[in-house]
């Protein structure tokens, strides 16, 4: 299954992209940690995107789908992906049909914009190993304290409520006209955000008639 994960940011694509992952058995695409890993490893694009983010300059869409394309092309992805945070914007959607990648659903987390703010700024982060947490809805084990790696857990600036709500305007404008270009397709599938991430995981289960 080739999928394609739609929501504002906080909507909780993350935590639905792990467990599909495992459910599924594909890997989960998140562009952030593709470009990162195409960096280190020293690929073609790779360098392409290190010398635009040493100049600093935002990485041109071209950078993104040809590194969005060389991870499609191993071996892992033969059965499926999930795609998180790519593409963003209509031109980004236009550019991954145009290499001839396809989907089978855009999957989209329906949340109000009033639930996504609540729902950052109670979320923590660790510092060691960024896995993230809720003190509501994924609370650690002990507060203040990674489950995972025992590192510090803190509040990015990314999650105070004025950070919050900028994103979601450039969310707006930018990422959600995907709703209508996957729909046009006849790709998409609405999924409304639910009390709990499992209740919300069984709804994604239902969309894809898992």
């Amino acid at each position: 299954m080739r999928l394609i994960l739609l929501g504002a940011p906080g909507a909780g694509k993350g935590t639905q992209a792990e467990i599909l992952s495992r459910e599924l058995g594909i890997p989960t695409i998140s562009t952030g940690n593709i470009l990162r890993a195409a960096i280190r490893e020293g690929t073609a694009v790779g360098l392409k995107a290190k010398a635009l983010i040493d100049a600093g300059i935002l990485v041109s869409d071209d950078v993104i789908l040809g590194i969005v394309r060389e991870r499609l092309a191993r071996e892992d992805c033969a059965n499926g992906y999930i795609l998180d945070g790519v593409p963003r914007t209509i031109p980004q959607a236009e550019g991954l049909e145009k290499l001839g990648i396809e989907i089978d659903a855009a999957l989209s987390i329906e949340i109000a914009d009033e639930t996504i703010v609540e729902r950052m700024s109670g979320r923590r982060t660790c510092r060691n190993c960024s896995q993230t947490f809720h003190i509501r809805y994924n609370p650690p084990k002990v507060e203040g304290v990674c489950d995972f790696c025992g590192g510090e857990l803190t509040i990015r600036k990314d999650d105070a409520p004025e950070t919050v709500k900028a994103r979601l305007e450039t969310y707006h404008r930018e990422t959600e006209p995907l709703k209508a270009f996957y729909e046009e397709r006849g790709k998409l599938l609405r999924v409304d955000n639910q009390p709990s991430i499992e209740e919300t995981t069984a709804a994604i289960r239902l969309a894809l008639g898992l």
